[in-house]
């Protein structure tokens, strides 16, 4: 080959492999793998949703949406974790409606490393999963009310579990023993998963978290289902009476789950990735593994989640003031 046309062609070549670069540098979203953080441990209910919506993710971004389990502080760690990563969509947070009652709990102990309004930037809805309340299968309860009688009658003290201190169930369990009047000890786990398997194993008594964690034990009869936190009753469990019925309106919650990403995000890019996150929750594989687990797929927009959100926030705050909840 001539030297002026080898020249040409290596020029050429050197041009083309520059192309990415180039695309990168003029701001292309996104240009390397998304970093999911779930504020749990794997194996509950908000790992199984989060790594079924990255699948899909993965293939509409063209980037590998990988899932990371950073457990602890009824999830505030991993949430603190992307409140603190660059706001350029690349760092994402998957978390449920324990995000409030957390935050909160921790900004009034005067501990918050973050505020969930301030530091993060809504993305999407993903789910709405209803809360359910739990009993170990040796408790001789059939429903709420009658754990509640249970519990006044037990000789012995109760324990009840919570994916952490200043987590929903926390609040629930507080907000239970305060309106029933009953006494319980309050053993938290780092996650749902780990609480299931201590209330399986008979060594806590009582416990809950998002229906589709203890979903399968219910039904194979290794836990029993006392009641669901929302205001209407499950699809997937529809003879389990809400807490309102059994007469406990205070315990009444919107479970929910949702991506965040933080704060100062560009919104093209958070339009971006609410785009996919809404694909995905409409594809029908997506919606039919949802289902079957009692999750009803809720692709939203920012603002919706925003004000579930906000919503929750206003309910929580005056309840984890009066009982005094604490994040260690």
């Amino acid at each position: 080959m001539a030297p002026i046309a080898r020249r040409r062609s290596l020029l050429i070549g050197a041009g083309l492999v520059a192309l990415p670069r180039i695309a990168r540098a003029q701001g292309g979203f996104p240009d390397r793998p998304i970093r999911v953080v779930v504020p749990f441990p794997a194996g509950g209910t908000t790992d199984m949703l989060a790594r079924l919506f990255a699948q899909r993710m993965t293939e509409g971004l063209g980037q590998p949406v990988v899932v990371e389990n950073r457990g602890g502080a009824g999830g505030s760690v991993g949430a603190d974790v992307v409140a603190k990563a660059a706001p350029d969509g690349h760092t994402l947070l998957f978390h449920n409606l324990t995000f409030s009652s957390t935050t909160v709990a921790l900004q009034l102990a005067n501990r918050a490393p973050h505020d969930i309004e301030r530091d993060f930037a809504p993305v999407s809805l993903a789910a709405n999963v209803p809360m359910l309340l739990v009993a170990a299968s040796a408790v001789p309860a059939r429903d709420l009310k009658e754990f509640v009688a249970y519990a006044r009658s037990s000789p012995q003290g109760l324990f009840y579990g919570s994916t952490g201190p200043g987590s929903i169930m926390n609040l629930a369990g507080e907000v239970l023993k305060r309106d029933a009047g009953i006494g319980m000890e309050h053993v938290p786990f780092r996650g749902a998963a780990p609480m299931v398997q201590e209330m399986v194993a008979g060594r806590i008594q009582f416990g809950g978290d998002q229906l589709s964690t203890a979903l399968s034990h219910v039904r194979g009869g290794t836990l029993k289902p006392m009641a669901t936190l929302a205001a209407q009753r499950s699809v997937a469990l529809p003879d389990v009476p809400t807490v309102r019925e059994q007469g406990f309106p205070n315990m009444e919650l919107r479970g929910w789950n949702g991506f965040f990403a933080p704060a100062r995000t560009p919104e093209p890019v958070i339009a971006r990735l609410q785009q996919e996150i809404a694909a995905a929750a409409a594809h029908p594989e997506v919606r039919r593994r949802m289902l079957e687990v009692g999750a009803e797929p809720a692709g939203s927009s920012p603002a919706e989640l925003r004000q579930a959100v906000s919503e929750q926030v206003a309910q929580v705050r005056p309840l984890i003031a009066e009982l005094r909840l604490q994040v260690e």
